[in-house]
């Protein structure tokens, strides 16, 4: 009569055993919420060559999850509760939202790269012949030429492209000669003559280059990491890259307070140094982005233009600086949108 009983509770203590198996557990997740204009070098490259990696060094499957938003909205939403490990933002600036918020606790900022992934620069796209003959900012505030840019209120990469026509006014405004006052009042100028001709201002860069694709408008101020990859899939337009625009730098965080409580600290630290091996980097070049790797940017050399007269935030007196006078309550753009808004 025990024989029954025994091989009833082995095959029971073998089925928990199998239900318990590591194997059959439910891998972890890690949550990378990114601003939108990167979603396909992560989703088609970056993602699945670091599952792979993982797996081959561990044994273990993992799985990475993405989230893809304009960069601010992608800053609120994680301040607000999105679960996110890993945030890649368009700008220091929303990054800082979350080590405001508690939720970023390290020092992002270390490192040889200085935790910036990849960067770019403020570039046009045009239709294919430049009909409307774009070479610079001042052809922008023709008559009878639409632009396109999208909203700074939510889209990092507007606020890239409200800081290249304003800090390119501040460099034309040097070379014509004037004095101080006259070259700040030359960039609102430039700022304000631009905007006057947007068509239409969508919640992100990618949604903006969306309109574009659609027949919306003559010229669009974007990434130049937008244009590059579909002028090489043929699509009809030509990238022009201003002699005078901005080097946009994209940061990249673990978000110390999930990854920590979602014990997925190890993959959210491997994942982020994973992005700047040179084998991401190149896949980062491959879709458009200038790479912080020297090797990989010396392999690159003939594919991106190196304007003569490229700025960074910190010559134009730095992120804080630069935030207050373009975007702060009394701010250049807030005052242009007011003086262009229709008469009530």
């Amino acid at each position: 009569m025990r024989r029954p009983i025994i091989t009833a509770l082995a095959t029971i203590s073998f089925f928990i055993a199998v239900q318990a198996s590591p194997a059959d557990a439910e891998p972890r997740e890690v949550l990378l919420a990114a601003y939108t204009v990167p979603k396909e070098v992560y989703e088609k490259r970056i993602i699945p060559a670091f599952e792979q990696q993982w797996k081959q060094k561990t044994g273990e499957t993992i799985r990475i999850r993405s989230s893809f938003a304009a960069s601010g909205a992608q800053a609120r939403a994680v301040v607000g509760g999105l679960d996110a490990d890993i945030a890649a933002l368009s700008l220091e600036s929303d990054l800082q939202q979350l080590v405001k918020a508690g939720l970023v606790t390290h020092n992002w900022k270390q490192g040889t790269q200085k935790g910036i992934v990849t960067t770019s620069v403020v570039a046009l796209g045009v239709r294919k012949g430049n009909p409307k003959g774009i070479q610079g900012w001042e052809d922008l505030t023709k008559s009878g030429v639409e632009v396109l840019y999208p909203s700074p209120k939510t889209s990092g990469g507007a606020m890239w492209d409200v800081i290249a026509i304003y800090g390119a006014g501040l460099k034309l405004g040097k070379q014509q000669g004037r004095q101080d006052s006259a070259v700040e009042q030359y960039a609102n100028d430039l700022l304000k003559r631009v905007q006057r001709n947007v068509k239409v201002m969508d919640k992100s860069g990618r949604e903006s280059v969306t309109t574009f694709e659609r027949g919306v408008g003559d010229v669009i101020v974007t990434y130049e990491n937008e244009l590059l990859p579909r002028i090489k899939q043929g699509r009809p337009y030509e990238l022009i890259i201003p002699a005078e625009t901005v080097l946009i730098e994209n940061p990249v965080a673990i978000i110390d307070r999930n990854a920590d409580r979602h014990h997925v600290r190890d993959i959210a630290d491997a994942f982020v140094a994973f992005l700047h091996e040179e084998e991401t980097q190149r896949a980062f070049a491959e879709f458009g982005f200038r790479s912080t790797s020297q090797s990989v940017a010396t392999a690159f050399a003939t594919t991106f233009v190196h304007p003569p007269d490229l700025f960074t935030l910190s010559e134009l007196g730095g992120r804080d600086k630069v935030f207050a006078t373009l975007f702060g309550l009394q701010g250049s753009w807030p005052r242009v949108i007011e003086e262009l808004a229709p008469a009530q």
